[in-house]
């Protein structure tokens, strides 16, 4: 198997219900109980319409390494992708050739894949403006891809110090990008729904003004603020 060209097959997807039930927390919640070391960086942003809690991504990875400006095994990644799973693709960071736009993002929608992360940079912006088909990016830019490789599959990533294993679940909102390991995932999302449990509790006294701040002067104070 030559590297630069191969497919790393069979890895174990996240299950599907545990899936599900990151989709229903906000990215910023399971990034808190990952200890914020995990995120895919400032850069990954949003390119779909991502508002009012609408385009939210949540799916397991298929992982693309490639060429920067080059989608050929792109293409290939989403013809064996099952659905529900989530392209997840490092392209180097480069945002001088787009390797994904408006045609090869309706294929994949159409066969069921959840949406996109690409470390580079896509077209047909107005395309994806219009929709809510989750595509994360790092730039845009009018010029096309090369289609004639390198590029590898089901291998591992690492973008902007987030590492990403076929099989892990990615979860995006308007906050960002995260990768959750698949054999930690069951312990994370535990403490994730307990935090938002916990948030919605506080929003709640907040409405009511009963929310109670003396933690605020108690860190301070072990901190030794004064005032003057």
């Amino acid at each position: 198997m030559p590297v630069g060209f191969r497919w790393v097959k069979n890895h174990v997807r996240a299950d599907r219900a545990l899936v599900d039930r990151f989709a229903a927390v906000p990215v910023a919640i399971v990034s808190d109980n990952m200890n914020r070391m995990f995120a895919g960086g400032a850069d990954l942003r949003p390119m779909h319409a991502c508002e009012g809690g609408s385009g939210g991504l949540a799916g397991a990875a298929l992982t693309v390494l490639t060429r920067p400006g080059d989608n050929l095994v792109i293409h290939k990644a989403i013809d064996v992708a099952e659905p529900g799973d989530v392209i997840v693709v490092d392209a180097g960071g480069d945002t001088t050739s787009a390797v994904v736009g408006e045609l090869i993002a309706r294929h994949a929608q159409v066969r069921g894949v959840a949406g996109f992360v690409i470390n580079g940079a896509i077209r047909d912006l107005d395309a994806f403006r219009g929709g809510n088909f989750p595509i994360f990016a790092t730039g845009v830019t009018h010029r096309g891809p090369y289609k004639d490789g390198p590029g590898e599959i089901g291998v591992p990533l690492s973008i902007g110090g987030m590492v990403v294993h076929s099989g892990d679940i990615v979860i995006g909102d308007a906050d960002g990008v995260l990768a959750v390991p698949r054999a930690e995932a069951g312990s994370i999302i535990e403490l994730a729904e307990a935090q938002q449990a916990k948030e919605a509790e506080i929003l709640r006294q907040i409405e009511a003004g009963t929310w109670d701040r003396r933690w605020v002067d108690e860190m301070l104070k072990a901190r030794g603020f004064t005032e003057e």
